[in-house]
């Protein structure tokens, strides 16, 4: 039974196309979808649950559909997406012991850094680059570490998905979103299993945004694929930007 009336739902599933677009082109969808679910009458550790139960289904639709295209092979980031999911439960269960605050004092400072990368390093296009770190040290230190954080809090992990991938993979821009949507759909579910032993995720209400997600992915993720860096760098800095204010504002 659904944990919301009629009206409201259609508002959450709008949420959720909308976020599901974002999430397959530059990430970023929970800066919609997290403050519709408190509007709707979540406490901020129900919303971040429910938040995760649907953006798995648009996480996992954009990871088959740029495999599909060609631009991933999701056999062969197995071994990363589990490190992900594992470093993601550690990270979601650490919540309330680690000291969050000092992230989320430095966390805009750090998504306005990634937005201004994106915008201003020179060569940033389709192209693969130089790597930094073999495959092998990337899953065992940066895989970790974004996951960790996916589970611990959450905004931006898709971002900083994307910013390994591009300066320490040295992936080119449309490889590395789509690299990014395995591990995120991999941490997504590893702080949800967390989640649902520590809060009380709106279960019904989260799949039917699914669905929505569902649509959403699938579209985003096409455009993505025609259009490239030339549609992703750009959300990408306006979604980490944005994200940035609202972390600001909700310190004020």
């Amino acid at each position: 039974m659904l944990e919301v009336g009629f009206e409201t739902l259609l508002l959450l599933l709008a949420a959720g196309f909308v976020a599901g677009f974002m999430d397959a082109v530059a990430g970023g969808g929970g800066l919609i979808t997290v403050p519709v679910l408190l509007l709707a009458g979540a406490n901020p550790l129900t919303a971040l649950a429910t938040n995760k139960i649907q953006g798995l289904f648009g996480t996992a639709t954009a990871a088959l559909t740029y495999a599909r295209g060609g631009h991933v092979n999701l056999r062969e980031q197995g071994g990363a997406a589990l490190v992900a999911f594992v470093a993601a439960i550690a990270g979601a269960l650490l919540v309330s012991v680690l000291p969050t605050g000092w992230i989320r004092m430095i966390l805009p400072l750090l998504l306005i850094g990634i937005a201004v990368f994106f915008a201003t390093k020179k060569g940033l296009g389709d192209t693969d680059r130089h790597r930094r770190m073999t495959p092998f040290l990337f899953a065992a230190i940066m895989v970790p570490l974004c996951g960790a954080y996916d589970g611990l809090l959450g905004p931006g992990a898709g971002s900083f998905y994307m910013l390994a991938f591009v300066s320490m993979a040295g992936y080119g821009i449309l490889k590395a979103t789509a690299h990014t949507k395995l591990l995120n759909f991999a941490s997504n579910a590893g702080a949800l299993l967390a989640f649902a032993f520590v809060a009380t995720p709106w279960w019904a209400t989260g799949l039917a945004m699914g669905a929505a997600q569902i649509a959403g992915a699938a579209v985003g993720a096409r455009m993505a694929q025609k259009q490239g860096a030339r549609l992703i760098k750009p959300l990408l800095v306006v979604t980490s930007v944005s994200l940035a204010m609202k972390l600001l504002w909700d310190m004020i």
